[in-house]
């Protein structure tokens, strides 16, 4: 317990900021500890994520917490776990199989892993803006084999939170293709993401997101690739003072659950618990549009400059990006990829 205690403390730094001499004492998740007492909870579904709480599309899984304890009468106690307490995300995936925990916010580039098919809120320019995610959702065509995509895993996926459209957090400002061409971007470790920058012909580094600070700092890497929610809060723009809004996807938190746990709770509980995720998944994929706006504001206030590429070169990168698509439809399924694309262009 001492190791794990001592390694959220050491993330939760990494996170929303410095924190003062008295604070590095306390347990960084003070604030969202329960106002009840679960001990008597006759089931428990932990729920892992890696991210931290202050992020509206992390911080939901309080919310179902608290809204499934009041529905099911405190039978069914949801133990959040953030801040990666469950260990990394490859790792919780396997015991999500396992079933070891019982759910798990795994961020998208991940969950590309579990299946092909969950890759395709990956892909560039497919899924990339508020307004096309809310449209992905609510339309039975696209969202219903995306729902299914997991089940030869034995998992469920419940519903999408987000932390906003990704783009460049750079040392140097990038207003030109020619410009990203002189950066090395950390990528995350997802296949799709390799794909996307080898087919862009830009020089990347997949790396492990904790080695991310020390890597900007010495210059390792000069480009992250990332979105605006997560470098404002998580301090990357003290480093990389320049933000250019590609938003090619959109980051998300998929919320897998394993299938033989969930068929064994009675079925009232199912019904308590899979109606509360997409509300408050609802609720929250709204206040994360709040909050892009409101770190964007912050991020700009505290001096970094945000950037846009020309049309002409937006295009390009569509362009060269249209092999990644081809090559993702056979292993997605190029019917429900067409399907997606032309219903989501309408928007």
């Amino acid at each position: 317990m001492k190791k794990l205690f001592t390694a959220m403390l050491l993330t939760a730094l990494c996170l929303p900021g410095s924190l003062s001499a008295a604070e590095t004492t306390k347990n960084p998740l003070e604030a969202w500890q329960p106002k009840f007492d679960p001990t008597g909870a006759e089931y428990t579904y932990i729920l892992s994520n890696v991210s931290h709480p202050v992020i509206a599309g992390v911080g939901v899984g309080y919310a179902i917490r608290d809204k499934v304890w009041e529905k099911s009468g405190g039978r069914l106690y949801v133990d959040f776990r953030p801040l990666s307490q469950m260990g990394g995300e490859k790792d919780v995936i396997a015991k999500l199989k396992l079933g070891a925990i019982q759910g798990m916010m795994s961020s998208s580039v991940a969950a590309a892993n579990v299946s092909d098919r969950l890759g395709i809120v990956n892909l560039p320019y497919v899924v990339d803006t508020f307004d096309k995610l809310d449209t992905f959702r609510h339309t039975p065509e696209t969202w219903e084999p995306f729902a299914n995509a997991a089940q030869q895993q034995g998992l469920v996926v419940a519903d999408v939170t987000g932390y906003g459209p990704y783009g460049w957090a750079t040392t140097t400002p990038v207003k030109t293709i020619s410009d990203a061409q002189k950066t090395n971007f950390r990528i995350a470790q997802a296949p799709v993401n390799t794909d996307i920058y080898k087919a862009w012909n830009l020089k990347f580094t997949v790396m492990p997101w904790p080695d991310v600070p020390q890597a900007l700092q010495t210059g390792v890497i000069t480009g992250l690739d990332h979105t605006a929610i997560v470098c404002n809060i998580t301090k990357k723009f003290t480093i990389a003072k320049y933000f250019t809004q590609l938003n090619y996807a959109q980051g998300l938190f998929v919320h897998l659950i394993n299938k033989r746990w969930l068929d064994k709770l009675p079925q009232d509980l199912q019904d308590v618990l899979l109606s509360v995720i997409r509300e408050e998944s609802e609720n929250a994929r709204a206040a994360t549009r709040a909050q892009f706006d409101e770190e964007v504001a912050k991020a700009k206030e505290a001096g970094v400059e945000f950037l846009t590429l020309s049309e002409a070169d937006i295009a390009t990168l569509k362009k060269m990006a249209e092999p990644v698509l081809q090559t993702w439809s056979e292993r997605i399924g190029p019917d429900y990829l067409d399907t997606v694309r032309m219903t989501l262009d309408k928007k």
